[in-house]
């Protein structure tokens, strides 16, 4: 018997485990596929963090209390303060814990989804979980088993979760806590039908484990569900590229999105999640980001969702040295193009726009800037689904609560299996810092019961 049982092994189920062993625990981490790193591995590695050390050598001034308004504003105040709260009060303390376990940071990115000021910390999202697990498997105190399924949660007399059922036919594993990081439910059909229906015709991209499996054993516990009205897609993937599973954020560089009658259809500003909705409502469920010269050399090739090099590289832009051209290579009205460019133009001069009323080039961060410069290029994009961003109801220690906001003694949960945290919509680096964030605060508060 281990004193914890965590389910997966992605960013959450590896922090908690770094977190229970640093209290002196013992540690089961069940793995149902044969590797670890689930769709923690495959993300655009950024997570969000405020009053870094990072930030201060770039002299960017951040707080936790900007970041809790940001992230309460992104929501759109649907999302539980009091998780919001907790992360914002724990993110700097694992930000240095991460560090101190062996990940490395890059600089921070200039704009991303949700800021209002430059706050995106970026990784090898693959290579951190692997820091992650060496980390915990350092202190000896982890059993690791890979390719081991839970099926069912097991509780006592009492009702306190003391143990997992594999579906390997094993006996059940018996333990003090459970922590269940078992990742969204993106590769569930039945799921995605009861809770996305809208996006049926969206692309995804997310870990083979993401099946929602935690989310069901503890649903079938009583566990409370949070956020599931608010499944959205990510605007900014290349509709036929099979070849990057990441988006391509221009837009918050200044570029703008039309669809295919060449007219803008958003504040490009907004949350991509946000952008992902406007997009499916489109013709075709397509549009097309529109930028200059100026515009793509912001690109930035250490951060996927900014390569814009890469990009082009691959073929996936269209290039034209006018914007009639462009208009004529996407089969769009050259006038109406030039027409929504010239207007948009007009209203980065006048300061206002009055169609969309986008002020910046996203959230409260940066100057808007104007398509002037040839040559001229135009990314098609759709919405891609790499998430699910809602799930199990917790409280601020992690603990899985019920409807009537108890909670099932010996359960908790962190990472992408949890809602409430994001509420309607989604800022960068969010996922994956709510994954470590959350993950710790697991651990320590199954050390802690």
């Amino acid at each position: 018997m281990k004193d914890v049982i965590v389910i997966g092994g992605g960013a959450a189920g590896w922090s908690a485990a770094l977190a229970a062993t640093q209290a002196g625990l013992s540690v089961l981490l069940l793995e149902k596929l044969a590797e670890s790193g689930g769709s923690s591995a495959l993300s655009g590695g950024c997570l969000a963090f405020a009053g870094t050390d990072l930030q201060a050598a770039q002299g960017v001034d951040d707080s936790a209390g900007l970041l809790l308004r940001d992230l309460c504003e992104v929501g759109q105040h649907v999302n539980d303060e009091a998780l919001v709260r907790a992360y914002c009060e724990a993110q700097l303390a694992t930000y240095d814990w991460l560090k101190a376990a062996g990940v490395g940071f890059s600089p921070v990115i200039e704009t991303a989804s949700g800021q209002s000021v430059p706050r995106v910390h970026t990784v090898d999202p693959a290579d951190m979980v692997r820091t992650l697990r060496a980390a915990a498997e350092a202190s000896g105190r982890v059993e690791y088993r890979p390719g081991v399924a839970a099926q069912a949660l097991v509780q006592d007399a009492d009702g306190r979760v003391v143990g997992v059922r594999p579906g390997s036919g094993e006996d059940l594993f018996g333990a003090r806590a459970v922590i269940i990081a078992s990742g969204g439910f993106a590769r569930n059909p039945d799921l995605l039908e009861r809770y996305a229906p809208q996006y049926a015709e969206a692309v995804f991209v997310a870990g083979a484990g993401s099946q929602g499996d935690g989310l069901l054993m503890a649903e079938a516990l009583g566990a409370d569900l949070r956020d599931m009205a608010y499944v959205k897609g990510t605007f900014g993937k290349h509709p036929t590229d099979e070849t990057n599973d990441h988006s391509l954020q221009a837009v918050y560089k200044g570029a703008i999105a039309v669809n295919q009658d060449g007219r803008r259809f958003v504040n490009e500003s907004i949350s991509y999640k946000l952008l992902g909705d406007a997009v499916m409502a489109q013709p075709w469920h397509t549009g097309y980001q529109i930028m200059d010269q100026g515009i793509f050399d912001t690109g930035d090739d250490r951060v996927r969702i900014l390569d814009f090099g890469r990009r082009l590289e691959e073929g996936l832009f269209y290039v034209a040295d006018s914007l009639e051209a462009l208009a004529a290579r996407i089969e769009i009205d050259p006038d109406v193009l030039v027409d929504t460019v010239t207007r948009y133009n007009g209203y980065v001069d006048a300061g206002h726009d009055p169609e969309f009323s986008r002020t910046h080039l996203v959230h409260h961060h940066g100057a808007l800037r104007r398509i002037e410069t040839a040559p001229f290029y135009a990314y098609p994009s759709t919405a891609v689904v790499f998430g699910t961003y809602c799930g199990l109801r917790i409280d601020n220690a992690a603990r899985v609560l019920r409807s009537d906001g108890s909670a099932i003694a010996g359960l908790y949960a962190a990472g992408e299996v949890t809602g409430g945290f994001h509420g309607a919509a989604y800022m960068t680096g969010s996922a994956l810092g709510k994954a470590v964030v959350f993950g710790r605060l697991a651990g320590m508060a199954a050390a802690a019961q």
